[in-house]
């Protein structure tokens, strides 16, 4: 017989801390600024210090909203470089362009108009342009 070595798991704290510093990462690729950061997590505009925070690798909030907003975020990140594997500055630029599928506005405004639902419009809409 033969040994199966268990793989290492993080724990879920550092879970949530790994997912801080992808989604930090991601917004500054992205280029949004700190209004758009944290109305992209559905946190208050006066919560700058969460932000601080997470790009110092504190772990994001325990919290369902803020995890789902995250994966989110994630999944249209990677919608985004499957679309466009080899400009990854069209890639970057794609949140912040204006989109007719948007009514003309970029999907970042979508986000922050439509909180929440806005950022399922975004995804739904990459999840059928890349047919899945």
């Amino acid at each position: 017989m033969f040994a199966v070595p268990t793989p290492v798991r993080e724990s879920p704290e550092e879970d949530r801390s790994s997912l801080a510093k992808m989604l930090m990462t991601l917004f500054e690729h992205w280029q949004l600024s700190t209004e758009e950061q944290l109305d992209a997590l559905g946190m208050s505009p006066t919560n700058r210090a969460a932000l601080t925070r997470y790009r110092k690798g504190e772990p994001l909030a325990n919290s369902r909203d803020t995890l789902e907003r995250a994966g989110h975020l994630l999944g249209i990140h990677k919608n985004l470089r499957l679309m466009f594997p080899h400009n990854r500055d069209l890639a970057y630029a794609w949140m912040k362009r204006r989109n007719r599928a948007f009514e003309n506005l970029s999907p970042i405004d979508v986000i922050r108009g439509y909180g929440f639902v806005g950022l399922l419009m975004v995804r739904s809409y990459l999840d059928r342009a890349r047919g899945q």
